[in-house]
């Protein structure tokens, strides 16, 4: 993370995410799961998991780059099949090392407006975290608010049980 004295880091840019960048996905991906405090999947799972939940279509995913290297991604795809499908789901992951360096609002932005041009008339996430201040901070920012909750969800890997959050806006 920069110092207080240094300039901010430039605005990431964002793009599709090729089969090249899978590694750079992969690394975050990892370092992400690994506190067991965000996401529900498995310390263990693999790199072909991993993927598969990431890219397979339906899903799209984008990376983020900034100084030339790949400093977060977004996964987007329709939140529900068939009669779901004009709803998107998004999950989101930032390098640990660049949080706090405005990337997780830049890739929001950049979902929200991609959602948009493919259609979907709303976008909602399926399992925040409600300890997960900081998040949910950023995507009521971004519009979302909070439209139920699960208690007791979540159980992070430090131990005892967190609630997951839905949370929804519209796009059009």
């Amino acid at each position: 993370m920069a110092s207080p004295d240094s300039p901010a880091p430039a605005a990431p840019t964002i793009r599709a995410a090729t089969d090249a960048d899978f590694p750079a996905i992969w690394a975050i991906f990892r370092q992400v799961i690994a506190d067991g405090e965000t996401y529900v999947y498995a310390a263990d799972t693999t790199r072909a998991q991993a993927r598969r939940i990431w890219t397979a279509p339906p899903a799209s995913a984008f990376v983020a780059e900034q100084g030339g290297r790949i400093v977060g991604t977004y996964s987007l795809k329709p939140n529900q099949p068939g009669l779901g499908d004009h709803v998107a789901n998004c999950g989101y992951m930032t390098d640990p090392q660049a949080r706090g360096q405005g990337v997780g609002t830049a890739l929001c932005g950049h979902s929200l407006t991609t959602a948009r041009e493919r259609g979907f008339a709303a976008m909602q996430f399926n399992f925040v975290v409600a300890s997960n201040t900081r998040a949910i901070r950023l995507w009521e920012k971004h519009g979302f608010r909070v439209v139920g909750r699960s208690p007791g969800a979540f159980r992070p890997r430090a131990g005892g049980f967190a609630d997951a959050l839905i949370m929804h806006r519209t796009l059009k």
